[in-house]
């Protein structure tokens, strides 16, 4: 494959991954559209099980604890866009993430960071500053979307954990979809049993839709990494903040267009001085 292609498969990504989100955001019942999107990441990792590697039984317990982490990740990403507008929340959540990783390298691990890394993450962190204010920005949302973020930072890590004790990337992959959307699935039948079969016939097509995007954009994105240098990969995906904040001007009709698109273009500038420099 073309390396041309293969950029366009991390710019798939990322407009796949903001459009699943949008349709979360938009959803009638969001807990229930996400528990359509882990049931089709269910399917998908039944069918991909007998044709990838079964990871080594060490990566069992960083499976378990990432799925745990996604679980609250789904409940806080559902709050989040309850309480706020998807182009303040969704920044939010993709952009906190780096921030945390790096400040953890340089207080934790050690790391030392260049002038050019501390210039990165206050890029960042002025973009973020710039989409808390406003409305559809209220102090719950925006504190919700930071805990997001700090969501996604965590099963981030103790996913990588897992893949390098795991020895095979999709092995651990199919797990994951089929350990988060078995337990999604039985957490609808306990306590939304009532309503399901309602949601499937109205919004089921759609919560499906928004859940084969989200596991072919995170499987694109792999695909990439695999053969490209890690640091535009890593940039160009997060441009999916931009994409983000645009459907949440343009599509979704929220307020603060220009300043909000403004702000995610540092946030998503601040993430590629960051992925370039290491």
């Amino acid at each position: 494959m073309s390396a041309a292609f293969l950029y366009g498969l991390v710019v798939f990504s990322a407009i796949a991954n903001s459009v699943w989100n949008a349709l979360v955001k938009s959803a009638g019942d969001r807990t229930l559209t996400m528990v359509a999107i882990r049931t089709a990441g269910l399917l998908m990792g039944l069918a991909a099980l007998p044709f990838v590697d079964w990871p080594a039984p060490e990566s069992f317990k960083w499976l378990a604890l990432t799925a745990a982490v996604m679980f609250g990740y789904y409940a806080l990403l559902i709050r989040s866009y309850g309480l706020g507008d998807m182009s303040v929340v969704y920044p939010l959540a993709r952009g906190i993430a780096p921030v945390l990783t790096t400040v953890a390298a340089f207080l934790i691990v050690g790391e030392s960071l260049s002038t050019g890394q501390m210039l990165a993450v206050g890029l960042i962190s002025l973009g973020l500053m710039a989409l808390s204010f406003g409305a559809g920005a209220g102090g719950p949302a925006v504190g919700f979307a930071l805990a997001t973020g700090v969501s996604v930072a965590a099963y981030s890590f103790l996913g990588g954990l897992g893949v390098r004790a795991a020895g095979t990337v999709l092995g651990f992959q199919a797990c994951l979809e089929i350990v988060t959307g078995a337990g999604m699935v039985g957490y609808a039948l306990v306590a939304r049993r009532a309503t399901i079969l309602a949601y499937a016939r109205r919004y089921g097509a759609i919560g499906l839709l928004a859940g084969v995007l989200s596991v072919l954009g995170f499987l694109a994105f792999l695909l990439a990494a695999r053969s490209l240098p890690l640091g535009p990969v890593v940039a160009l995906r997060e441009t999916s903040v931009i994409f983000g904040a645009m459907i949440g001007t343009l599509i979704l009709k929220e307020g603060f267009g220009p300043r909000r698109i403004a702000a995610s273009a540092m946030v998503v500038s601040g993430i590629a001085l960051l992925a370039f420099l290491r």
